[in-house]
């Protein structure tokens, strides 16, 4: 794992270059260098996880090409047995074979790589540059275009130091952030900078033209097979894609909430590497009652003591606060998760033991139908057919109950009052207002100026990939839904940008292209059966974890938010989105903004990722804008 950027037709290209290796170093600190022409320079930070000799460091210099690579294919071994054969390696690297693959194949080597990887290769001869993102957008790729100058790294806080950078904001990105917490699609937060869409390459001249273009799709074509079947095909995929995971010349460590996912590939690698480390997530006691949060590390210890891992927890208390600030520059774009938090101290405190990779459980839930929205919407389309006179007072005796009674949250009341918002709405806008945090009202009251044209925008993004595959499966509707908006938008993001803070790489075993190009063809019936989230992956889960791991609660790998907002952020709150910071920043209602803060603290309200994001969308332009 590392990091890349690269700058063409600039004055000052070697010197941008230097630039982004000093910006970019937390991404790569065993090695930072540069590679230059009369038309480009090209900047690498490399975190040394395969082949740790110097003569992997890049810019890797091969004949006429240059090549600067962030990520791992873990298929490398493979492609050198059956593409590779009589090439000379000098080197014993996967960066060396994805260069020689390119060489060899161009553009078609794309769909020989299973792995994560985000990368650009030059030819000298040509002043050609071709960049690429993998299949599912794991490994960033910000471009900013001007005239004939271009401009490429692995994180925006680099492109925002070009001098004369315009930094004119991206409306419809900024509403993202406010209705999703997180921005979808492949907008960015700067209008002026765009990021490479998953499984898309560019090809870019040397007077700065470009030419992107799609090189693979998801196949959605369900397989009509047994259970039987699909159980054993899924084991048999599952088991390849842990082994192709746990390839390094470093340790592997993992994880470990206590949770189905992270539990289910720790097991697996353990069988693979008997040493690993695990890595377990706490929050403080007060913090719990005020969430209502499962005990997380109380399943993590059984199952370290069970297995024997090398056990760590860390617990996160409300101290961690006060590296908000710098939370929200890492994270690039306002992310309004505190997940972030959690994986940024995880790989803080694994990073101060030595470990430069942790396998992660990310993907599961969206490809196999584990979110409580999910199983919400399928309860939604049931009780629309409940009689309107029977659902109008449920709806009125449920928008009655209080959220929170003086340091204690009601997780059922919160639960019900967002469950009514959306329950008796069409099919996929009750989708999007299941993980939306305002309708289309309240963005209007939030909102300054008139934003309707973004708003629509927005909300037809969504309907656009909701309703473009599997008609008659709604399952795999919202599992194709998160896998390319929730996913890349949110839980890919801020786990690269918060991992990559603390110099540490993350993998994520479920979001291997073969895996899950396989498990996009299971039908939805497997994926939610009986009443069980996720039923075809815990059947997979039996043979590797106890019964009361595989069907215990589902929890959200979160930070005690309520909490925090209601405590210990309450100051900084006041201070952020007072009156005169938010008229001074004339984007805001403060009105609005005023109500939704008094009525999430008299208990009335379930306010607080609202305000945390507003919050953070505040801490972002004085970082980012002032």
């Amino acid at each position: 794992m590392c990091g890349i950027a690269g700058f063409l037709n600039f004055n000052d290209n070697i010197e941008l270059a230097h630039m982004a290796n000093e910006s970019q170093k937390h991404r790569g600190p065993d090695a930072q260098q540069i590679w230059a022409d009369d038309y480009l320079a090209l900047a690498h930070q490399r975190l040394s996880i395969i082949d740790l000799d110097k003569r992997s460091d890049q810019p890797f210099v091969k004949d006429n090409y240059i090549i600067i690579y962030n990520g791992e294919v873990y298929n490398y071994k493979e492609l050198i047995e059956t593409h590779l054969a009589g090439i000379d390696l000098t080197t014993s690297s996967d960066t060396e074979v994805v260069l020689e693959m390119y060489v060899k194949l161009k553009e078609e080597c794309l769909q020989y790589f299973i792995g994560m990887f985000a990368f650009s290769i030059y030819n000298t001869k040509t002043n050609e540059l071709f960049c690429a993102r993998d299949h599912f957008g794991i490994k960033p790729f910000y471009f900013y275009k001007k005239d004939t100058k271009f401009a490429f790294a692995s994180e925006l806080k680099t492109l925002v130091q070009i001098p004369g950078f315009d930094k004119k904001i991206n409306m419809k990105a900024l509403i993202s952030s406010l209705n999703y917490i997180w921005i979808p699609g492949n907008d960015s937060i700067f209008s002026s900078i765009s990021k490479l869409p998953p499984a898309h390459y560019l090809m870019v001249n040397k007077e700065g033209a470009l030419e992107l273009k799609k090189y693979w799709s998801l196949d959605t074509t369900i397989e009509n097979k047994t259970e039987a079947a699909l159980v054993k095909e899924l084991g048999v995929k599952f088991d390849k894609t842990i082994s192709r995971h746990m390839v390094a010349d470093v340790p592997v460590s993992s994880f470990l909430s206590g949770g189905l996912d992270s539990s289910l590939i720790s097991v697996a690698a353990k069988r693979i590497n008997t040493n690993i480390s695990t890595y377990t997530i706490g929050t403080e006691a007060k913090d719990k009652k005020i969430e209502s949060m499962p005990d997380d590390q109380k399943y993590a210890k059984i199952l370290a003591d069970l297995n024997d891992f090398d056990h760590n927890e860390i617990v996160i208390n409300s101290n961690i606060t006060k590296e908000l600030p710098n939370i929200v520059r890492t994270l690039d774009e306002p992310i309004g998760d505190p997940a972030a938090i959690n994986t940024y101290l995880i790989c803080k405190a694994a990073r101060e033991k030595g470990v430069k990779v942790l396998l992660s459980g990310m993907g599961a839930d969206e490809m196999f139908c584990g979110y409580r929205r999910q199983k919400a919407l399928l309860m939604a389309e049931k009780y629309k057919s409940v009689p309107s006179f029977i659902r109008g007072p449920i709806r009125f005796v449920v928008n009655l109950l209080p959220v929170k009674i003086g340091n204690r949250g009601l997780r059922l009341a919160r639960w019900s009052k967002k469950f009514i918002s959306f329950a008796e709405r069409p099919t996929e806008e009750a989708y999007r207002m299941s993980y939306s945090y305002y309708d289309k009202k309240e963005l209007g009251s939030l909102l300054k100026d008139d934003c309707t044209e973004f708003i629509e925008e927005l909300y037809k993004d969504h309907e656009t990939i909701f309703k473009s595959n599997y008609q008659k499966d709604v399952v795999n509707r919202m599992c194709y839904t998160d896998v390319n908006m929730f996913m890349v938008g949110l839980n890919l993001t801020y786990t690269d940008r918060a991992s990559m803070a603390a110099s540490v790489e993350v993998r994520v075993p479920f979001i291997d292209k073969e895996f899950t190009g396989h498990a996009m063809k299971i039908d939805g019936k497997y994926k939610y059966k009986s009443k069980e989230s996720k039923y075809i992956l815990k059947k997979i889960a039996e043979e590797y974890l106890p019964k009361n791991i595989v069907y215990r609660p589902k929890a959200s790998f979160g930070a005690p938010i309520r909490s925090w907002i209601s405590g210990d952020l309450k100051g900084m709150v006041d201070e952020h989105l007072s009156k005169s910071i938010v008229e001074k920043r004339g984007l805001f209602d403060y009105t609005y903004i005023n109500k939704l803060i008094t009525n999430d603290r008299l208990g009335i309200e379930d306010n607080a990722y609202r305000i945390y994001q507003l919050l953070t969308v505040e801490l972002w332009f004085k970082e980012f804008i002032d």
